[in-house]
């Protein structure tokens, strides 16, 4: 079954540009791993600073790969110096049958 989520974080004034460049770097690389389906990062229309990131991993295994990766592990590390509050929130979803 696929691991499926959404994560969200608000970037802190003026680290818009600097979290816009990493996403974007992450994102190749995510998808790069064999175990992804899905990884589309947006920001709110209405407020840039906002952050949805949809993800889809092919399943538990996958995810657990994508969490263990080194690159990720310095993303979060740097992300956390440009956003406000503690980190991502994730939500957890599964389909509607």
């Amino acid at each position: 079954m696929t691991k499926t989520l959404y994560a969200e974080f608000t970037v802190k004034e003026g680290s818009e540009t600097k979290v816009a460049e990493m996403m974007t770097e992450l994102a190749g690389r995510v998808r790069q791993e064999p175990g992804n389906v899905t990884f589309l990062p947006y920001t709110r229309e209405t407020n840039p600073r906002e952050y949805f990131v949809f993800e889809v991993y092919r399943d538990e295994e996958a995810f657990q790969e994508h969490i263990t990766a080194e690159y990720g592990r310095k993303f979060n590390a740097e992300l956390a110096e440009h956003i406000e509050g503690d980190g991502s929130v994730l939500t957890w979803l599964t389909p509607v049958s």
